[in-house]
């Protein structure tokens, strides 16, 4: 196995793995009542709060809605794309090799 295919095997995962932790975080966005701090629902908290802190420093809620987790689905659907997808980079280059 070459370094390009493993890195393929492992980024794949864990880039669909956070694009549905971020997805389900835009469904508890809908349930205000739920407490994030307690299980299970932490354990979508806790792997996708540290993109976000930052990222609602710069975008702020819109009407009262957080929408960063919508915008960080966009952001790694747009990196798995153009790493992985089928003219993806990393792709490309596990053709050559």
């Amino acid at each position: 196995m070459t370094a390009v295919n493993l890195t393929v095997w492992i980024l794949g995962p864990i880039l669909g793995l956070m694009t549905f932790l971020f997805i389900f975080r835009i469904i508890l966005t809908w349930y205000p009542q739920v407490d994030l701090n307690r299980l299970p629902f932490n354990l979508i908290a806790w792997p996708t709060e540290p993109f976000l802190i930052p990222s609602r420093k710069i975008i702020p809620p819109i009407g009262g809605v957080d929408i960063t987790p919508i915008i960080w689905v966009g952001i790694l659907s747009l990196l798995r794309e153009i790493l992985l997808g089928q003219q993806g980079l990393i792709t490309m280059m596990s053709r050559v090799s």
